[in-house]
């Protein structure tokens, strides 16, 4: 980077930077794991010659931090798909189940919104319907930090919801479905051609928060791909030419996404899924009554606390998916 003429093409030195950052990602982690194990090789010298409770402790510690940074590097080195390496837009979409399953929608935003809290990523909502009742009718938002969709690809599919339902007068247990679609965020360099002439582009009113002003101008955009069918929006911003540009951010995403599965023969599969999102179809169950438990049906992963799970604690679920695929 301090080479003569590195900044003279502004692109170029970007896509430097970037690549540089990527590694910096995988040696730094690798350099403080093996500063901490050195430590621990000390304490474990000055313990042999003598019995002190506070190093004990000290190092029992340090063992404990330096196991769960070496599981957590182990896991990254997973993640070696081609888009692993990007950020993700993710969109729900409720099932059936009706009210039910449209507060389990809004319930999972949450879920994937406290995820990525844990982890330092930064949410951002670029569409979001509200259901007239409770919960939502639909749901996109990008998850932005490095890896994202190498980790939520792990969430593709139909998650399912067993539950006292709170919208029944007579407390029956209901099931529901909500569906979750996870896309990497591809850059404005990659080749994706977007012929205009296949766009219909509408513009309506934003139906969220937002005051007078989203109420009385029709600043949310809604793009139509013609040929694939792909329908992105958002209302993000109260300008409508903001809106368009995230709109055509989501569309690239999605038709990238689209154009891989076509090349790994898997498109099949994935429109099969958006074909029915009820039963027989989920990858996880969610049972609230009558127990609490997580089951991901892929792995056979089993979590007892469905709270802790849906706070955002889903790194175990994603971890045993990521070492199957692996595998």
């Amino acid at each position: 980077m301090a080479a003569q003429g590195f900044w003279d093409t502004r692109e170029s030195a970007r896509d430097v930077i970037a690549e540089a950052n990527r590694l910096k990602a995988w040696t730094e982690p690798w350099t403080e794991l093996s500063g901490q194990s050195s430590e621990l090789r000390a304490l474990a010298e000055l313990l042999e010659d003598e019995d002190d409770a506070d190093l004990t402790a000290e190092f029992e510690r340090g063992l404990v931090a330096l196991q769960e940074g070496v599981d957590a590097l182990e896991l990254r080195t997973m993640l070696q798909g081609e888009d692993d390496h990007r950020e993700a837009i993710v969109t729900i979409h409720p099932g059936a189940g009706g009210t039910e399953s449209q507060d389990w929608a809004e319930m999972l935003v949450r879920m994937y919104t406290r995820w990525a809290e844990r982890h330092g990523y930064e949410v951002n909502v670029l569409d979001l319907q509200p259901a007239q009742e409770a919960g939502i009718k639909s749901a996109t938002f990008e998850i932005l930090g490095e890896s994202a969709y190498g980790y939520l690809k792990a969430e593709g599919g139909v998650h399912r919801l067993v539950r006292i339902s709170p919208f029944d007068a007579q407390s029956r247990r209901h099931t529901s479905f909500a569906s979750v679609y996870v896309y990497p965020l591809v850059e404005d360099d990659i080749e994706i051609e977007i012929i205009e002439s296949d766009l219909r582009i509408d513009t309506y009113r934003a139906s969220g928060a937002g005051g007078q002003h989203v109420n009385k101008t029709d600043s949310a955009v809604r793009i139509t791909h013609e040929p694939s069918g792909i329908v992105v929006a958002c209302q993000q911003e109260r300008s409508q030419h903001k809106n368009r540009s995230t709109a055509m951010k989501m569309l690239r995403a999605a038709l990238y996404k689209r154009a891989m599965e076509e090349k790994e023969a898997a498109r099949a599969v994935i429109e099969e899924s958006k074909a029915d999102i009820g039963f027989g179809s989920q990858i996880r169950s969610y049972v609230f009554q009558p127990y609490t438990m997580v089951n991901d049906h892929r792995t056979e992963t089993k979590i007892g606390d469905v709270y802790g799970v849906m706070d955002g604690d889903i790194d175990p679920l994603i971890e045993a998916y990521l070492k199957q695929a692996g595998a």
